[in-house]
């Protein structure tokens, strides 16, 4: 048993010498900024689930994207049979479909006895110079209930992207003008 004790005892005064030995060393601390540079990155490789290139959409790209879908409609769809400049259509001050819904409640349903239509919205100045809106049939597509899902589709995307468009110039206009406001 004297053998155990002691055996503990020299064990104690060897763990205390080292702990005196190592507050008496001090650490050596290099500045801040070596450490920084002395540190290596390595990216992280986690699971994407989208493309990097999709995740790095500016919206010219987006825009122009939506410019050429907008064009192959136009074509598709005839309206350059009503308008025959394509970067005309874009002077209307709004665009609407009759016949079909657009609203959350009754997005993409056709109206029974309606006729389908693309509707651009112009304001021109009457007799008095009153400005007042008037309706330009741009695409005539016949009675609803006869109207194949594809063909549909294509009359709500062409209306939806146009829009998306129109908004991306009513930003454009914006940013003009904040820059002026900027720029003394």
């Amino acid at each position: 048993m004297s053998s155990s004790l002691d055996k503990l005892k020299a064990l104690t005064s060897r763990l205390e010498d080292k702990l005196e030995q190592k507050d008496k060393v001090k650490p050596v601390v290099s500045p801040v900024k070596e450490v920084v540079k002395s540190v290596e990155v390595k990216p992280v490789q986690q699971p994407v689930s989208k493309p990097v290139k999709e995740l790095r959409i500016s919206n010219d790209t987006v825009r122009d994207e939506n410019n050429i879908r907008v064009k192959q409609l136009y074509e598709k769809l005839k309206i350059f049979e009503k308008s025959a400049d394509f970067n005309n259509i874009f002077i209307y001050k709004a665009m609407n479909l009759s016949g079909i819904g657009l609203k959350e409640d009754d997005f993409g349903q056709v109206r029974e006895g309606k006729y389908i239509q693309i509707i651009a919205i112009t304001y021109e100045p009457d007799k008095n110079g009153k400005k007042k809106a008037k309706n330009i049939s741009l695409g005539y597509f016949g009675k609803a209930e006869t109207l194949e899902t594809t063909l549909k589709n294509e009359i709500i995307e062409f209306v939806l992207r146009w829009r998306y468009e129109k908004a991306f110039q009513n930003v454009e206009h914006y940013k003009d003008l904040i820059a002026k406001v900027e720029t003394p």
